[in-house]
């Protein structure tokens, strides 16, 4: 129990970190990975119609969606 509460602080404690990271950081700006853009413009190349900037579920459930 006490190594399983041990880690589950230090899982807290990165989780912590990492969100004040992404969340103090201008999306524009931040590169998680090396392929960032390549994710992007592939994503881009296979949703060009797709609004990122605010996601509805019921649009992403309708039929031209799927």
């Amino acid at each position: 129990p006490r190594v399983e509460l041990a880690w589950a602080m230090k899982a807290h404690q990165h989780a912590q970190v990492y969100f004040n990271l992404i969340s103090s950081v201008d999306p524009k700006f931040l590169n998680l990975t090396k392929v960032d853009d390549q994710i992007y413009s592939d994503f881009r190349r296979t949703f060009r119609e797709l609004k990122i900037d605010v996601l509805d579920p019921e649009d992403l459930k309708s039929e031209p969606a799927k």
